[in-house]
């Protein structure tokens, strides 16, 4: 690879490192409309919003790093013709509708959305290994295969790769979970009140259909793309490096001490900082060989400045996923809250305790309940609480956050005396004590659309609910 190539490539992957992050889409808002929809007996029209929804769910950042991968496992890397194409992606996109059906459909039951099992540390471990052994395949460690008899029988249906892509898509819809929740939540209530697991597996395909439009589109259209080469090799590293970036992103999300680690180094360097150090780490790391030398067939030299340009980028990587503080100015004023974890505090009390207090003042409350597993709970810390005037308006609320990282039964008797079916919900009550069935916000909203609901909550003098 020429000098200039590498560090353009070099200078590109600096750039986006330190500015795409601020330019990425936000997560999806409630799906509140396709609840009322299903409720109303108007079952296509439900479907099609939900469709929709997952549409929007495939331009998160929960999916979008998913996208390429479908383009150099099932489409320039493996498919030949444009049936083959189709044949792989579509596998790929039923993987992901079969895993939505299935979990979906049990987590209703349940009562519960399935993106908390990520909060589970041995299951984001897991899933962590999982994509490690991906970028390994990615690197040239091995390559992604079928026994060659199992092979050899399915070869008139796609050939080794068509188990390959349905495996794939199966675990591209759990690692989708994140953003799934202000989507889906009403939709799971809805399923576990009717306990008709055959609407209920019907819908969530159709979710994960919409989820799916993006991958069979590129995975579709990839089979045009130049066929082997070096530059398959870059394409290679570049989803090599991104796996082990969500893989240590789901570490951080669902094992404690990792995540304490990668926000304790974001805190101590400061905001500016770490975004500067993250574009150099980039910088240093695709031009000491991190993209363009291989395992395979290089030097000893090369393998290893290749093992130092991985490592230099997957740590930018890891300490941009870090959660950064946004400068204040003396003039901001921040959003102060008042922090409750179950199984730390093991009862309710002390939350309790808060919304007496709050009573005791006549002040409203406004009381958000998140998750570290959850993208539209960072969504709204990153742009709609950080916003001057949600802070000033929120000025006049006891603001409590409620931690549902990891499950507890506390957390159950605080969903369900809030009327919380999905994460991120924020509930709010009223200076009298009386929780309030509206407002109440489901999913992310962007500042304005966050403070007009705000507003709704009148402060005035107590008085006893009636």
């Amino acid at each position: 690879m020429a000098l200039p190539k590498v560090l353009l490539l070099a200078v590109l992957a600096a750039v986006g490192i330190a500015f795409v992050p601020f330019i990425l889409p936000t997560g999806p808002t409630g799906g509140d409309y396709a609840t009322e929809l299903l409720a109303g007996g108007r079952i296509l029209f439900a479907a099609g919003a939900i469709f929709v929804g997952g549409l929007f769910t495939s331009m998160t950042p929960c999916v979008w790093p998913l996208i390429p991968i479908t383009v150099g496992v099932f489409g320039a890397r493996q498919a030949d013709s444009r049936g083959k194409a189709v044949v792989l992606t579509s596998a790929y996109v039923f993987g992901m509708g079969v895993t939505f059906a299935a979990l979906g459909v049990a987590a209703a039951f349940a009562g519960r959305a399935f993106g908390t099992a990520l909060g589970n540390p041995f299951v984001a471990f897991g899933l962590g290994l999982f994509l490690l052994a991906l970028a390994a395949s990615m690197f040239g460690a091995f390559e992604l295969a079928l026994p060659t008899g199992l092979a050899t029988r399915l070869n008139t249906v796609g050939g080794g790769g068509l188990i390959g892509a349905l495996l794939m898509g199966a675990v591209s819809g759990f690692l989708a979970a994140p953003c799934t929740g202000p989507v889906l939540s009403g939709v799971l209530t809805f399923v576990a009140t009717t306990k008709d697991p055959v609407l209920g597996g019907a819908l969530l395909f159709t979710y994960a259909l919409g989820i799916g439009v993006p991958f069979f589109i590129i995975g579709v259209f990839a089979m045009r793309l130049p066929k082997g080469g070096v530059w398959m090799e870059w394409v290679k590293s570049v989803f090599g490096v991104v796996l082990v970036a969500l893989a240590i992103g789901y570490w951080r999300d669902g094992i404690g001490p990792v995540r304490e680690v990668i926000s304790a180094v974001g805190a101590a360097l400061g905001r500016s900082p770490t975004i500067g150090l993250t574009a150099v780490l980039a910088l240093a790391g695709v031009l000491a060989g991190a993209i363009h030398f291989s395992f395979k067939d290089g030097t000893r030299r090369q393998a290893a400045a290749k093992a130092f340009g991985v490592a230099a980028l997957v740590s930018a990587l890891a300490l941009r996923m870090a959660p950064l503080p946004e400068p204040v100015s003396p003039l901001h004023h921040v959003l102060e809250w008042s922090s409750f974890t179950a199984d730390q505090a093991n009862s309710a009390a002390p939350f309790d305790a808060l919304l007496e207090k709050a009573k005791a003042t006549c002040k409203p409350v406004m009381i958000d309940f998140f998750a570290e597993w959850c993208a539209a709970c960072k969504e709204l810390d990153a742009h709609t609480y950080t916003s001057q005037a949600v802070v000033d308006e929120a000025g006049r609320f006891v603001n409590i956050k409620v931690d549902g990282t990891n499950d507890h039964e506390v957390l159950d008797t605080l969903y369900e005396r809030f009327g919380v079916k999905g994460l991120p919900t924020v509930a709010f009550v009223a200076p009298n004590g009386t929780v309030l069935a509206d407002p109440k916000v489901t999913g992310f909203l962007p500042p304005e659309k966050f403070l007009a609901e705000l507003k709704k909550v009148h402060s005035g003098e107590c008085s006893p609910t009636p």
